[in-house]
């Protein structure tokens, strides 16, 4: 698998381009039926008019706390709960349930050593 490059919209496979441009209409769409602007939607997310316009045009480089807020404004925010989730995840499942039988009970974890400093 290589690395994924969203600076170079080239290399950006079309599908999480489609994901992207359909999550933006799905907000551009629930910000028309609240009969809000963008403007006011940036207002209320704390961010800028041009990244909501990002954010609707679904702009893959466009940084996900943009899209987080857009749907917080919008009252949408507890729809990023089903994302990812462990019951909608059969690969991460099938693997698990593999690593059980040959007797690994935890997931391997990177020895690195983690800190907070960012």
């Amino acid at each position: 698998m290589s690395k994924l490059n969203i600076r170079n919209p080239e290399k950006v496979p079309a599908r999480l381009v489609d994901v992207a441009t359909v999550l933006g209409q799905n907000i551009a769409a629930a910000r028309k039926r609240r009969r809000l602007r963008q403007s006011d939607v940036a207002a209320m997310a704390g961010t800028t008019l041009p990244t909501i316009r990002a954010v609707e045009a679904g702009k893959i480089g466009t940084g996900i706390g943009a899209y987080i807020s857009a749907l917080w404004a919008l009252g949408l925010e507890d729809s990023l709960l089903a994302i990812a989730t462990l019951d909608s995840d059969p690969e991460g499942q099938v693997r698990e349930r593999a690593a059980l039988r040959r007797g690994r009970a935890q997931p391997r974890v990177s020895r690195k050593r983690l800190d907070d400093n960012f």
